[in-house]
């Protein structure tokens, strides 16, 4: 029971943090966002905490509740990757939220993607995480098991792909004249003086690149495809590996889900690199959309955590309340194909 009290459930990541607000029925109340690194092992927990801390108050204020009117809560994070993050994290957050959560951030995108029954869900965004439920119950997510992978790795790949190129290592690529558009540099040399000079103040993240690759990749360039590919099978590969920890039998249907930025805008190449993974070892996987954004389902949690029933009326309910899809959009997409050039992550 809430006593009245509201649900909060956050989401934090490598490039942003999503906190939502709901009443017991699933109506959203308030929603918020920090466009700022939330992972511990990149930025500290106390800088992670307050990114966390500062999304909870912008969603909290548009409810127009505070911490007192919380009955759960539930913040679904990267870098709560051992048992002493959540530990850890769950004390710092203590102050305010008591009887807090803490979960691993594929945790909540299990829960959003894939209501109930055994599952794997791949969320690739900036970094990457892999959870899946096995048939009783049972959950288990990649950590540190993961690979370096999503959008950060891919745009090293397509600058590693350019540069080779530009050596004469491997034949030309149209990711160079791409590349140089999005970034405004004069030259490959430019570029990665711009990557590597030590003292630049503005150092771009080579995320804001990816989508440069994965694009050359669906338009049929074989280098790009060939990067994507093998990043893909690998992201299939772990799937199946998560998939073998929650106890899910391979020769049984189970579902699959892709989420995370890079993949829910777009990149059919990769999507089908994962699935075809995937599929050569488990044939009856079934490849399920997403039901909800990721902090929903730590917003799910939050309903699981004080023992209300999130069944299909409330997730329709927290569905139809949730503003449009750029409050979840990795905000460096929109560099694609506009000739924007981009300078910082």
């Amino acid at each position: 029971m809430t006593g009245g009290g509201v649900l909060l459930g956050i989401d934090g990541g490598n490039t942003k943090t999503i906190a939502l607000v709901a009443a017991p029925d699933g109506t959203i109340l308030g929603t918020g966002r920090v466009d700022r690194n939330g992972d511990p092992y990149k930025v500290g927990i106390e800088r992670a905490t307050a990114v966390h801390g500062e999304a909870a108050d912008l969603a909290l204020s548009g409810a127009g509740h505070g911490d007192a009117r919380v009955a759960g809560a539930v913040l679904s994070l990267a870098g709560a990757d051992w048992p002493e993050d959540a530990d850890e994290l769950r004390a710092a957050h203590a102050a305010r939220w008591p009887s807090a959560t803490v979960v691993n951030d594929a945790i909540g995108a299990l829960r959003a993607a894939i209501p109930d029954g055994p599952g794997v869900v791949v969320v690739c965004g900036t970094g990457t995480a892999t959870g899946a439920r096995g048939p009783d119950g049972t959950t288990w997510h990649s950590g540190f098991w993961q690979e370096t992978q999503g959008a950060h790795e891919l745009g090293v790949r397509t600058l590693q792909a350019v540069y080779r190129a530009e050596l004469g290592i491997e034949p030309p690529t149209v990711l160079t004249d791409r590349v140089l558009a999005v970034t405004g540099e004069p030259s490959v040399e430019a570029l990665l003086h711009h990557a590597s000079r030590r003292d630049h103040p503005d150092r771009r993240d080579p995320a804001v690149v990816a989508w440069i690759l994965l694009d050359a990749a669906d338009d049929g360039d074989p280098g790009a495809r060939a990067i994507v590919e093998r990043h893909g099978a690998s992201l299939g590969a772990t799937a199946l590996a998560a998939a073998r920890r929650a106890r899910i039998d391979l020769a049984a249907p189970f579902a699959l889900s892709l989420g995370g930025g890079v993949l829910r805008s777009g990149a059919q190449a990769l999507r089908e690199a994962i699935v075809g993974a995937v599929r050569a070892a488990a044939p009856g996987v079934r490849v399920v959309a997403p039901q909800l954004e990721p902090a929903a389902g730590a917003l799910l949690l939050a309903f699981d955590a004080v023992g209300i029933d999130a069944g299909p009326d409330v997730r329709a309910r927290i569905a139809r309340g949730l503003p449009s899809k750029d409050l979840f959009e990795t905000h460096p997409r929109r560099a694609r194909n506009d000739g924007e050039r981009v300078r910082t992550p």
